[in-house]
């Protein structure tokens, strides 16, 4: 396989991607693909309470993920192609008709460049992003103008509803323009996703808070990152408050909020150079147990059913599973 560097776009505003290996994955069908609602009775039921979210990848090679319920739901983020994405749908037995649209977290292009296509080939779908994001987009990225007609804006903390949800943006500190994550409502329960963050401020904390499922960058381990091949800008920078969380911070953070509301936490965005999936999560389950928590894994096993909290590692450039949260 050959290697590439993937472009830095310059010192002024660096979207810390890294070097890669190029790989090609293969769309999997999910354990779940057959969980669907007839196609006439789509029209007619209320929704069931339960609530299906998948990774498509996560890290700097591309980022994309869908939340939704019986009757729909949204794709956060574009980062990978949107033929994958598409696929990758289709096989859990979700009807992309029913997709409403894109919300962008930011405008690197790990977590964009692939939302026009993704737009035009579903022309049904919007993109809710703030007008700083999709400013950005044009200026810094080859994507064509035309985005703008599936634009609806937001505003940080001004919730807005998409089919069943109500979506609310709220701010978090990165190298990028309007950086923001996400906290979805339904029925009671909160799903959030922070990503791609240096530290947790105030209004981010009030929202992770409160999230009975969470998805949180654990980007990097320190030792690995300073022992590591990055040039030395590179390292100080993803260490400042506007680069990465590494395993260290997100464990101490989550440890400080966690209470039994809180059922599942991915953990995201996971360094391809300067971390592991096992270092990771060793940190956060630690620091999980010493909360008081007893901790599982997500894969289903009478433990798991036993544990107060799933906790997963999500894949770089693999799809999840289909995971079901009830009520």
């Amino acid at each position: 396989m050959g290697r590439k560097r993937i472009s830095f776009e310059g010192l002024g505003c660096l979207p810390f991607e890294e070097w890669e290996t190029e790989e090609v994955t293969t769309p999997k069908r999910s354990v779940y693909d057959n969980i669907r609602i007839p196609e006439k009775e789509q029209n007619h039921v209320s929704s069931d309470g339960l609530l299906y979210y998948i990774s498509f990848g996560s890290g700097s090679s591309g980022n994309s993920c869908y939340v939704g319920t019986s009757q729909g739901g949204v794709i956060i983020d574009a980062g990978i192609r949107a033929d994958e994405i598409q696929d990758k749908i289709k096989a859990n037995g979700i009807d992309i008709r029913k997709v409403h649209g894109i919300l962008l977290t930011h405008d690197h292009s790990d977590h964009v460049r692939y939302a026009y296509t993704l737009l035009r080939n579903n022309r049904h779908m919007k993109v809710y992003c703030t007008n700083r994001v999709l400013n950005a987009i044009l200026r810094r990225h080859d994507i064509s103008k035309r985005i703008k007609d599936y634009h609806i804006p937001i505003f940080k903390e001004i919730p807005f509803k998409a089919g069943e949800f109500e979506i609310t943006a709220f701010e978090v500190p990165h190298d990028g323009n309007d950086n923001m994550g996400f906290s979805i409502g339904f029925q009671q329960r909160n799903f959030v996703l922070a990503t791609d963050m240096g530290q947790v401020m105030p209004r981010a904390r009030y929202y992770i808070s409160n999230a009975d499922y969470l998805v949180i960058e654990s980007n990097y381990d320190l030792k690995m990152l300073l022992n590591g091949r990055y040039p030395e800008f590179l390292k100080a920078r993803i260490q400042t408050p506007v680069g990465h969380m590494d395993n260290d911070a997100t464990a101490a953070f989550l440890k400080e909020i966690y209470t039994p509301r809180i059922k599942n936490i991915f953990l995201c965005h996971l360094s391809k150079d300067n971390n592991t999936p096992e270092k990771a999560i060793e940190k956060v389950r630690t620091a999980l147990e010493e909360a008081g928590a007893k901790v599982g894994f997500g894969m289903e096993t009478i433990e798991d059913r036993q544990a107060d909290v799933q906790l997963v590692a999500l894949p770089r450039y693999d799809s999840t599973r289909l995971f079901v949260f009830r009520p």
